[in-house]
């Protein structure tokens, strides 16, 4: 690589991360200051694209995640230059950035995409494996093949997509809701899940995979009055399965000791125990603003406390006054759309122009897959911060669908939708219109009547 300090006369660009937002943010810039220098920094030889993108609708995307080589984005970029290697040290007073293989860049726009990484239950400990996403179970693969049993720990996407996943061992999952998936589902959606969990495995004679539950009383999060530990949720679909395998139990590598007082031995326990902010590489020496939970807190421009700094995706935290029907999540989706925007306003702020906050962060919409089911989530779909002051309709078809609406003064304001419903379109345009939908009532969710052309 040649020297990275850029002529005077040509702005030079810096994008840390090779992630979602990154990668997003460095092809924005990249196509649009086709004169100036791009740098992506990123830790690892490949790095994350999106591909196949579809608007589905006018906030809703679908798009698949592909990881390519970085040669790939400097074919496509001629002004883009991919360095691999960690950032060192930040200087932003000094708009000065050192990565650890020596190189100083000296930039006039920044933007930090260094994502998160694994909150582990415990660190540095070889019998515990964090993930940070879906497609790194693959990694532990190998791992997996000589396993008799796992513990999960934890109760967001990745553990939910990890337990559907995993086949050929024993998996304990420990959550400490009430339900699973408490990030994406009320208690009614993670009941029509759990079916899925053990169908088709009846007739395998592989030992098949079992999930168990255990509730935390203690934990954060925990609602229920009685304070008392719940048991499994929805019917044993391990009936009839002998949970004891023919390893003796103190020839076990790790053992587990749940709120319950029970102690499982595993060959290893899985950490999806959420994440934590990636910033601790730029905090020395400078004064970024932090938010709560440690990401860097940035205005409506995508901007940090530190001049020329911007950040997306995972490492920052939101710090406008959200719309009433958005909120983050630490999700693909906003990693792209935080990273796209964030180009914008680097580009507006170089280019003095004015520019208003994006329209996807009007309503928050996240479409993905659980269980092998079709999922859209949408506005404050689990009632998010509205206390009492809301109303529920549900409408189930057991192994087909899941539809719940959130309502407050008649007015729609989230949604959960699971199966091929096809109202994702509807109930986008209901809940940002915001008609009032009162006199309608529970026909609202009426299977008999077609509610596209209700409101067409």
């Amino acid at each position: 690589l040649r020297s990275s300090r850029a002529p005077s006369s040509a702005l030079t660009f810096v994008i840390v991360g090779g992630g979602i937002a990154g990668v997003t943010c460095a092809e924005q810039i990249a196509s649009q200051f086709t004169s100036d220098e791009v740098y992506l920094l990123t830790a690892s030889p490949l790095v994350k694209t999106v591909t196949n993108f579809k608007q589905v609708s006018k906030t809703l995307e679908e798009f698949d995640i592909e990881e390519q080589p970085s040669s790939v984005l400097e074919e496509k970029y001629p002004n883009l230059k991919v360095v691999q290697s960690a950032v060192k040290l930040l200087r932003a007073k000094e708009h000065l950035l050192q990565t650890e293989n020596g190189q100083t860049f000296h930039y006039r726009k920044l933007c930090i995409c260094s994502g998160a990484r694994p909150k582990l239950l415990t660190q540095d400990n070889p019998h515990v494996l964090g993930i940070r996403d879906t497609d790194s179970a693959q990694e532990f693969q190998k791992r997996l093949s000589k396993a008799k049993r796992i513990v999960v720990i934890g109760n967001g996407g990745i553990a939910l997509e990890l337990v559907y996943e995993v086949e050929g061992c024993e998996v304990i999952w420990a959550i400490k809701d009430k339900a699973i998936g408490n990030t994406f589902f009320d208690a009614g959606a993670a009941q029509f899940l759990i079916p899925s969990l053990g169908a088709d495995k009846k007739d395998r004679s592989l030992p098949c995979k079992r999930a168990r539950y255990a509730t935390d009383k203690t934990g954060a999060g925990h609602s229920g009055a009685s304070g008392e530990l719940g048991s499994a949720l929805g019917p044993d679909w391990h009936e009839g399965i002998e949970l004891r395998g023919a390893v003796q139990v103190w020839l076990w590598p790790a053992y587990v000791q749940l709120t319950n007082k029970k102690i499982y031995g595993c060959d290893f326990v899985v950490s999806a125990t959420g994440v934590v902010p990636n910033t601790d590489p730029f905090l020395n020496g400078n004064n970024f603003k932090l938010a709560e939970d440690h990401g860097l807190r940035v205005d409506d421009h995508m901007r940090t406390s530190e001049q020329d700094v911007y950040a997306a995706g995972d490492v920052c935290t939101a710090g406008w006054e959200p719309s009433a029907l958005w909120q983050q999540m630490r999700l693909w989706t906003q990693a792209r759309q935080m990273g796209w925007y964030a180009a914008r306003c680097m580009a507006a702020d170089v280019q003095e122009e004015a520019i208003e906050l994006d329209f996807c962060f009007e309503l928050f919409s996240h479409i993905t897959k659980f269980f092998n089911y079709k999922v859209v989530l949408l506005g404050k779909f689990n009632a998010q911060g509205l206390g009492q002051d809301h109303e529920l309709l549900v409408r189930c078809t057991k192994g087909q669908e899941y539809v719940k609406v959130v309502l407050t003064g008649g007015r729609m304001v989230g949604a959960v939708l699971i199966g091929e419903t096809d109202l994702e379109e509807t109930f986008e345009n209901l809940i940002l219109n915001q008609m009032d939908l009162s006199r309608y009532g529970e026909e609202l969710l009426n299977p008999n009547i077609d509610i596209e052309d209700y409101f067409d």
